[in-house]
C-alpha cells in the first residue's frame, strides 16, 4: 500500500545519486540530511554495525575523490569535514533500514528505493533504445548511416569534463590587466 503523501520529492533523491567508480551511490551527508539526523550521528550507527556494511554496500571515498566532488559542488557545501564521507549504495540503503528504525528513516528508504527502481527502468530503456537502432542499422541500407550515427551520438552521455578551479591563472589576470589599459 503506498501512501499518497510523499515524504520528500524523487527529484530530490535523483540528484543526490551519484556515480562513483561505476556504483550509483548517495553520500552519508546527503542521507543524513534525508533522514533529518546528522551526519556524525548516520555514520556512529553505521560503525556501530560495520559488519552489515561490505565493500559492495558502502565506498569509503579517496581523498581525490572528495577533492574532485568539492570542485564539482563547490567547498561552501561541505564545511569543515574532517573525515572523507562514506557513499553508501541501493543495497548499502537497504541495510541501512535496518539499523535506522525512525518511521522517517523508513519512509526515506521507501522512497530512495523507488528512486533506485526508476533509475534502474530509465537504463533499461536506453539501452532497449539501443538494441532497436542497431536492429533498424542492419535492416535499411546505408542511405541512413548518417542518420543512425547521429542518433548514437544524441543516445551518449557527454564526457565528464575535468573541473576547473575557480579564479584566475596569472596568465590570464595579465591578459585582463593588459586589455583595461588599452581601453
Amino acid at each position: 500500500m503506498t501512501s499518497s503523501k510523499t515524504t520528500i520529492p524523487s527529484e530530490r533523491i535523483e540528484k543526490a545519486i551519484l556515480l562513483i567508480r561505476g556504483e550509483k551511490v548517495l553520500l552519508d551527508k546527503d542521507l543524513a540530511a534525508l533522514y533529518e539526523v546528522s551526519t556524525s550521528v548516520l555514520n556512529k550507527a553505521v560503525s556501530r554495525n560495520i559488519d552489515r556494511f561490505p565493500l559492495d554496500f558502502m565506498l569509503q571515498l579517496t581523498k581525490e575523490e572528495f577533492s574532485n566532488l568539492k570542485c564539482h559542488f563547490g567547498t561552501s557545501s561541505w564545511g569543515g569535514t574532517r573525515k572523507l564521507p562514506r557513499a553508501f549504495t541501493e543495497q548499502g540503503v537497504a541495510m541501512l533500514s535496518s539499523i535506522l528504525k525512525s518511521k522517517r528513516a523508513v519512509m526515506v528508504n521507501i522512497e530512495i528505493m523507488r528512486a533506485f527502481v526508476k533509475l534502474r527502468q530509465m537504463l533499461a530503456s536506453h539501452a532497449f533504445l539501443a538494441r532497436k537502432l542497431e536492429e533498424l542499422e542492419k535492416k535499411y541500407d546505408k542511405q541512413f548511416a548518417v542518420v543512425f550515427e547521429v542518433l548514437r551520438q544524441l543516445m551518449e552521455l557527454p564526457p565528464e569534463t575535468p573541473a576547473r578551479k575557480i579564479g584566475f591563472t596569472a596568465k590570464e589576470k595579465q591578459t585582463v590587466y593588459a586589455a583595461k589599459r588599452k581601453r
